[in-house]
């Protein structure tokens, strides 16, 4: 906002809590969380499908939204508060709103979206903002057993076990939760989780290979229960796969689909991100553990813009040697965001700063509180 370069002494924020509203926009119902947190800076939560990550003055400006404050003493507040008049206060607040409801009648919504409000860097937030649950390390028939860690775990928490984490986490402010695996889809219980945290207000994702998506009713059953968007996992030799990918595009649900650049694959990968534009397919996500394909890869990361490709990072992907984490981690390193803006919980309930840190284990999310996990 323009006011901010006015600022000179420090002000105090809005005290921290949880704000909720429910609403009709063009008939159609819409609902809004808003975390504020200790610094004043927010997390607002639209339809328990996107969240945005706010700076204290925009923060604010959620805050007056929620409560129907009349912009007038919306205005007057905030003017009091930053020390600014009440003209400008007033047209920054009119903006806010005015993106908001936009937002509110745009469908397949970014699952992590920021407002023109300061930019917050993604890993710079000091709240956890998404818990990647692996629910089961099991894996399709004729799935190489290197691709999940089943050695990792004695056992797989129940579906009341899981439903306790979701809450633990919502109690503890974490808005966004995805699910994956092994093969998230083997549990039978998996609607019923996603309904769960519907219920909660929180964002819910699903990191997949798929397949089972491919079958309407079961990805229309998946829907209906809260799910909000998909990571599928591209088999390109796999018919199904592609079928999967033709199902999900045309429903209300964020897709992004995971392409692993590898020896088989890499002269027929330029065509693959083809039949992908070709399929309106918006978002993808690239990687690679062979070092002699990164060019390749960098590569192919222009193709796919030249297509309109969008390119997603940071949302997780296999547990094996095909992911982006053996490219962003050198020397062993935890990638930017680990173990703060993101951490993982394995089927047992243990918590790692990332997939794939197994040796530094923060806690066990049934079991301890968050406080010891997330110190």
């Amino acid at each position: 906002m323009n006011f901010l370069n006015q600022i000179f002494t420090k002000v105090a924020p809005l005290p921290a809590g949880t704000h909720h509203m429910q609403a009709m926009q063009d008939e159609k119902p819409y609902r809004l969380h808003l975390r504020l947190q200790k610094d004043g800076s927010g997390l607002l939560i639209l339809n328990a499908s996107t969240v945005m990550q706010l700076n204290p003055t925009a923060a604010e400006c959620a805050f007056h939204f929620i409560k129907g404050t009349a912009p007038e003493d919306a205005a007057k507040q905030i003017s009091a508060r930053y020390r600014v008049d009440k003209k400008t206060a007033l047209a920054d607040f009119n903006s806010f709103a005015d993106r908001i409801e936009t937002l509110i009648s745009t469908p397949d919504l970014d699952p992590a979206s920021f407002l023109d409000f300061e930019r917050v860097q993604p890993h710079s937030a000091d709240a956890t903002l998404r818990l990647d649950c692996a629910l089961t390390y099991k894996l399709p028939v004729n799935t190489h057993a290197e691709y999940a860690p089943v050695k990792r775990v004695d056992r797989e928490l129940t579906t009341a076990e899981w439903q306790t984490i979701m809450d633990k986490a919502w109690q503890a402010g974490i808005p966004h939760i995805i699910f994956t695996g092994g093969e998230a889809t083997l549990r039978e219980d998996l609607p019923q989780l996603i309904a769960h945290a519907e219920k909660n207000g929180q964002v819910c994702g699903l990191l997949t290979d798929g397949l089972k998506l491919a079958d309407k009713d079961y990805l229309e059953l998946l829907l209906q229960t809260g799910l909000d968007h998909v990571m599928v996992i591209l088999q390109p030799d796999e018919p199904r796969s592609w079928k999967a990918i033709e199902t999900i595009v045309p429903q209300d649900l964020f897709l992004t689909v995971h392409l692993t650049l590898n020896r088989q694959n890499v002269k027929d990968a330029r065509d693959i991100l083809q039949k992908l534009a070709n399929l309106a397919v918006e978002n993808i996500s690239l990687s690679t553990s062979e070092s002699d394909l990164l060019d390749e890869l960098l590569q192919l990361q222009s193709v796919a813009s030249s297509l309109r490709l969008t390119i997603r990072f940071d949302l997780p992907v296999p547990y094996s040697a095909s992911h982006p984490m053996a490219i962003e981690t050198q020397d062993d390193e935890v990638p930017a965001g680990a173990g703060k803006t993101w951490m993982y919980v394995e089927p047992d309930g243990d918590v790692l700063p990332a997939q794939g840190e197994a040796d530094k284990i923060l806690g066990n999310f049934l079991r301890d509180d968050w406080e010891k996990i997330s110190k």
